[in-house]
């Protein structure tokens, strides 16, 4: 598979429901108008796009049992667990997307740092690999893998970028 790198921003919401989506730091980020939803938005860092995966893919996925799944979510942290800490340590959190569906995000942190200052209702984007499950779906590989043999993740946090 091909590697991928990078570093993203969370977009600021006016309140004005104008259809567009603004993001912080113009040198890296465009305002997209978003004729359905912001499902639609790019985002790109890093001389590199990601396109938010589509609500409807995420609910044909879980709907289909679909695993292997590479995402970009954007989502409202919900519920804040503990670590796993059997094998690799994982930091746990639920995250609920735009359309309330819920998924478990687990992010290595033997290999990437903690996502810090994270609490109930934080926003954030998180790009790795969904794994379907019957409570609704995991989301992990949300960091770099030094063997180089699977697509990088990530998780961006108030503009700061943990992979």
């Amino acid at each position: 598979m091909a590697r991928s790198e990078s570093q993203g921003r969370s977009p600021l919401h006016c309140g004005l429901n104008c259809g567009l989506v603004c993001l912080r730091s113009p040198q890296l980020f465009t305002t997209f108008p978003s004729p359905q939803t912001t499902t639609e938005l790019m985002v790109k860092a890093n001389k590199k796009r990601y396109s938010l995966t589509s609500l409807k893919t995420l609910e044909q996925a879980h709907q289909n049992q679909i695993s292997n799944l590479q995402v970009l979510v954007r989502g409202r942290v919900v519920s804040l667990l503990s670590d796993d800490t059997l094998g690799d340590r994982h930091q746990r959190f639920i995250l609920e997307l735009p359309n309330g569906h819920t998924l478990l995000v687990a992010h290595n942190i033997d290999v990437s740092p903690r996502v810090t200052d994270l609490k109930v209702g934080s926003s954030l984007y998180a790009y790795g690999e969904y794994e379907w499950n019957a409570q609704g779906g995991v989301i992990h590989w949300t960091h770099h893998d030094p063997q180089e043999l699977h697509i990088d993740g990530w998780i961006d946090h108030n503009g700061t970028v943990f992979r």
